[in-house]
């Protein structure tokens, strides 16, 4: 599996908590039974999400927005209410008459006893900064989701501006897969003491 790309800004000065979150190829498809003409917009599916995803909505009648044709669109991010209610709060449905459609969504991968470590290193291979489920600086904070995290005093003590990356997690039965990589900037703090 390749990693996925992906480029990271950290604010120096400001409390770092990145989330991450990491997906199984396949697609799950759950049809749509209502769609609540309310804001924000609520569907009732049963989604069998564990917690709030990244979603894709297809084939709705009445309320074009909502749909996203995945991969190629960027998903929307569901709040789960209850086992049978989503809610995507960025769309409002209110005086719509919407229909129809599925929700399509890739599940969360099983972290449950995980381990995960990521390095930022410069040009020659100077280790710049190590985040680590050990060391506090990544939690898993539910399936699927990782949060990189840092206090505001120790992105303020960043002396570099940019480096490379690879993160890994580490299964139980020790397979390591590489989910990300890409490249880490310090976006330099100007307002300070």
């Amino acid at each position: 599996m390749t990693p996925a790309r992906l480029d990271l800004t950290i604010i120096q000065g400001a409390t770092l908590r990145t989330v991450l979150r990491i997906m199984q190829p396949r697609m799950v498809y759950r049809p749509i039974t209502a769609i609540a003409p309310s804001a924000p917009v609520r569907l009732t599916v049963d989604h069998g999400l564990p917690g709030d995803w990244p979603v894709w909505v297809r084939g709705v009648r009445g309320l074009q927005a909502l749909n996203a044709e995945p991969p190629t669109q960027r998903p929307h991010r569901a709040e789960v209410i209850d086992a049978s209610t989503l809610e995507i709060n960025r769309l409002s449905a209110t005086g719509q008459a919407a229909t129809g459609g599925e929700l399509v969504y890739q599940p969360p991968v099983d972290l449950a006893g995980a381990s995960a470590r990521m390095q930022v290193r410069d040009a020659t291979g100077a280790l710049l900064l190590d985040l680590s489920t050990a060391n506090g600086g990544i939690a898993v904070t539910g399936p699927g989701t990782l949060t990189l995290q840092r206090s505001a005093a120790e992105t303020a003590a960043l002396t570099w501006a940019t480096g490379r990356y690879d993160l890994e997690v580490t299964y139980a039965d020790g397979t390591v897969h590489r989910y990300f990589e890409g490249q880490v900037t310090v976006s330099p703090e100007v307002t300070h003491d």
